[in-house]
């Protein structure tokens, strides 16, 4: 789906843009290609610069409840340096890497309800304005994909996917955000767990698997949360029993008693710090990071996935199709341009 638009900053007759991106998923890590087609206007124009942004809607918590909004994770600058002439079509072509903590947006080719995007910007003569707005698919890496499928054949089914504004303590997370997968508990573990949360921070080396579990509070206790991580490579996803080796992870996960439980003290980072970094501040609120193991809350929105017995999304209950899910997408981000927010 392709929004174009005259880019309005540039008055009535300035240049148009096309962003087309190459068809089909990228993985993070991996390289998004496509193509910015430009059509001069009424004059001819000198073309400063050609920008892509990455952006993502992420959910912030802060003391008056819950906000999200878009955040760009990345910047790349793709073309420039030139002149369009008058009524000129103009095609520049682009290869950028992927950051590796990129959010999965589909698994097994069904959206997951976490909406991202890509934005290009044009500069003509100190002039900028935002033009093309495509939605972005992300899908899982090898590893990625593997824990999911054996969770889904453990009996866990999948409840939600966000976006969460903040940092997990003790990671080495480099987005201002971190996706968080809900799950429901496989049948084995559903008396002392009401949930599974699970988050990917992937790197060139490996992934950081980070679990943690809503624990049912027994008679003379209450409920409380812990956290794990776990650390695989990329290289041995098709020699490892992953159903046992999750198994165990989740074994010793709901068996853990974390030391910092319901009686943390939890820091509070600055959001708007965190994303100026990347250029854009529009999700408010704080991000949590512990002072021992780490911490992320918030509860999930999105799709209802039914896990079935080939793994995690064998079916959509209730989910967004794609047509409905690009239209999210487009009227998500073309709703925060209009809202006034700053880059």
């Amino acid at each position: 789906m392709v929004f174009k638009r005259l880019l309005g900053a540039m008055g009535a007759g300035g240049p148009s843009v096309d962003t087309v991106l190459d068809g089909g998923a990228v993985a993070p890590g991996g390289i998004l290609s496509g193509q910015v087609h430009l059509q001069g206007g009424s004059a001819g124009v000198e073309i400063e610069h050609i920008g892509l942004e990455l952006i993502a809607r992420v959910e912030a918590e802060h003391e008056d409840g819950e906000s999200e909004g878009a955040v760009a994770f990345e910047r790349f600058t793709v073309g420039g340096g030139f002149r369009l002439a008058e009524e000129e079509r103009y095609s520049v072509p682009f290869r950028v890497s992927m950051p590796w903590e990129t959010p999965v947006s589909e698994l097994y080719g069904q959206p997951l309800g976490v909406v991202l995007g890509v934005r290009t910007e044009l500069a003509v003569a100190g002039a900028r304005d935002k033009g093309d707005l495509d939605p972005l698919a992300v899908r899982p890496l090898p590893v990625q994909e593997a824990v999911l499928e054996a969770l889904g054949q453990l009996g866990f089914g999948f409840k939600s996917a966000d976006l969460e504004y903040g940092h997990i303590g003790g990671t080495g997370q480099q987005l201002p955000f971190y996706q968080e997968i809900e799950l429901t508990p496989a049948p084995q573990y559903a008396h002392v767990v009401n949930e599974i949360e699970l988050t990917f921070l992937a790197t060139p080396a490996g992934m950081e698997i980070v679990l943690e579990a809503d624990k049912r509070g027994g008679l003379f206790e209450s409920g409380q949360d812990t956290l794990t991580r776990f650390t695989v490579g990329h290289h041995d996803v098709e020699a490892r029993d992953w159903n046992s080796e999750v198994d165990g992870w989740i074994r010793q996960l709901v068996e853990h008693r974390a030391s910092y439980g319901s009686h943390a003290t939890y820091g509070h980072a600055d959001p708007y710090a965190a994303a100026s970094a990347y250029g854009h501040h529009s999700a408010h609120g704080s991000g949590h990071e512990s002072d021992h193991e780490g911490h992320r809350s918030g509860p999930g929105v999105g799709t209802a996935v039914a896990a079935g017995a080939a793994g995690l999304a064998a079916g959509v209950v209730g989910g967004l199709v794609a047509a409905e899910f690009a239209d999210e997408v487009g009227d998500f981000f073309e709703g925060d341009e209009e809202s006034g927010e700053e880059d």
